[in-house]
């Protein structure tokens, strides 16, 4: 018997406001509360949210209802799996929230999977550090459980995106399945119709997706220049049944069924009958992500290195160059990076939001330059004119960003560590990118480290050269040229940095209104 598992890939972005640059709008006087409709494209958001949920998500929704209740009572039941990012569900919130409830009333069935991903469907997996990466990933599954009601237990990072690296965290936060793309470079002459197990992994699964017939569907549907057109759900069931192995992976884009092939293709209706024709034959049953999980056992070991192996669902090439293969792509990457030990310090809720709704894949997404069908797809979901131009609009804005996080925190040029001693075994693992975060850090950082910075007077080097302010400075050196010990030099020197910053926050807001 071989498990047929349907999973509905389901995002919607936040996009960038198009205009501002070309308009001479940016680093405009804002309160905080202002910057999120300052950088994203409300109105555009809610006029393509709803017209997808319109043609898409609403009568597929239904279609799914229908088909699990018409088969609740057989054998063989209908099942089906998604994968839907926090942003998605934010906007849910925001402009249908009815449609959240069609989602519950799926939940609900018992015959429905959430997977989990990362909340705002970033890339945020391929950042040397993946702090950023769980965090999200946490966030998009308590999210799932407060909105759906749905505790997930398999993954599916973005995009597919996958490496031995990836999974072994994914395993770590303890999943037991993993999703990724089934391509050739990475199976070999091996199947993607079974299950396998990530190299340096020992209880996570691998779940390959058949990229050849989840394509038929998802990009070749309403061509009427395909030689398999019309593609009905009777033939495409035949297709299944005639497929070996184990476990066939069908997962499209679920705006496939309405948005991307119009209702006029026949697009729904193959939907409606194709769980049906699938259950009409005896090697077949549909089944969750983790019913397979739990039901198949691994086939061998697949090896896709972190450094140069990387995979995803994206483009001809399979690989992370649809959001990192070029140098717009990259400097937009690298400024997002740079932004995280400031974010992280600022410890504004705002602030952080905003930094990971910059981090929203698309953006990257739209800056891709090659050609060729790869390029006609990206430019297909793009709202820009061309990869350049989409590239001056997010890194101006990201730019606009930066600057006020900046301002709020009072950042520095270079970092200050601490260490208790001379040499790298004397480092504590603390280090301060601005001045808020230097007050955070001597709050907690060891005693040692404090009166081996003072007797060397590197904070008030620190404070002079980097953050460039001369009055603390000063007033720093003056304090450490007493005889007070270590706990009490701590003290006051994190009352002068403290009584600096609230000044310092205080002028930024009255002067620039940044914030």
């Amino acid at each position: 018997m071989t498990d047929v598992v349907f999973t509905f890939e389901v995002h919607q972005p936040h996009r960038l406001k198009r205009r501002l640059f070309w308009e001479g709008k940016v680093f405009r006087r804002l309160s905080e509360k202002e910057l999120f409709n300052y950088y994203f494209d409300n109105d555009a958001d809610r006029e393509i949210f709803k017209r997808a949920a319109r043609k898409c998500y609403y009568p597929s929704n239904q279609i799914l209802l229908d088909s699990i209740d018409r088969h609740k009572r057989d054998r063989s039941q209908a099942k089906f799996a998604f994968s839907i990012s926090g942003v998605f569900l934010e906007q849910c919130e925001m402009f249908e929230k009815d449609l959240l409830e069609s989602f519950k009333q799926l939940s609900e069935t018992g015959r429905v999977e959430f997977l989990n991903q990362t909340y705002y469907h970033s890339v945020a997996s391929l950042y040397p550090d993946k702090e950023e990466f769980i965090a999200q990933a946490k966030l998009h599954r308590q999210t799932v459980i407060e909105l759906l009601g749905y505790t997930p237990t398999v993954f599916e990072n973005t995009e597919l995106l996958y490496n031995n690296t990836i999974a072994k965290i994914v395993e770590s936060l303890g999943y037991k399945g993993i999703f990724t793309e089934g391509v050739e470079k990475i199976l070999g002459e091996k199947s993607p119709n079974y299950l396998y197990t990530p190299k340096d992994s020992k209880k996570i699964r691998v779940l390959l997706r058949n990229y050849k017939l989840t394509d038929d569907v998802g990009f070749r549907f309403s061509s009427h220049f395909w030689p398999e057109w019309p593609l009905t759900a009777d033939k495409y069931a035949g297709w299944l049944s005639e497929t070996p192995g184990e476990v066939i992976n069908i997962f499209p884009d679920y705006e496939t069924f309405g948005e991307h092939h119009w209702p006029e293709t026949g697009i729904l209706d193959f939907l409606a009958h194709l769980p049906d024709e699938i259950l009409k034959h005896e090697n077949l049953q549909m089944a969750t992500p983790s019913e397979t999980v739990a039901t198949h056992e691994s086939k061998g070991e697949i090896d896709v290195p972190e450094a140069g192996g990387t995979v995803s669902w994206a483009d001809v090439q399979r690989d992370q160059s649809g959001w990192l293969g070029n140098v717009m792509q990259w400097a937009y990457y690298n400024t997002l990076r740079r932004l995280e030990p400031f974010i992280k310090e600022a410890g504004d809720p705002e602030l952080l939001r905003l930094w990971r709704d910059f981090q929203i894949s698309d953006h990257l997404y739209y800056m891709f330059t090659a050609g060729g069908a790869s390029g006609e797809v990206h430019s297909y979901f793009s709202p820009f004119e061309s990869p350049m131009d989409a590239f001056v609009v997010a890194q101006t804005l990201l730019n606009d960003f930066e600057a006020r996080v900046r301002l709020a925190v009072s950042t520095a040029n270079e970092p200050f560590l601490f260490y208790t001693g001379i040499g790298k075994e004397f480092y504590t693992g603390t280090m301060a990118w601005s001045l808020k975060g230097f007050c955070e850090a001597l709050e907690k950082v060891d005693v040692k480290a404090v009166e081996f910075h003072v007797h060397n007077g590197d904070f008030g080097s620190w404070v002079e050269n980097s953050l460039k302010d001369q009055i603390l400075a000063s007033e720093i050196k003056n304090l450490t040229e007493t005889e007070e010990n270590g706990e009490t030099l701590r003290t006051n020197i994190l009352a002068l940095a403290k009584k600096r910053f609230d000044k310092l926050s205080k002028q930024t807001q009255e002067t620039t209104q940044l914030f």
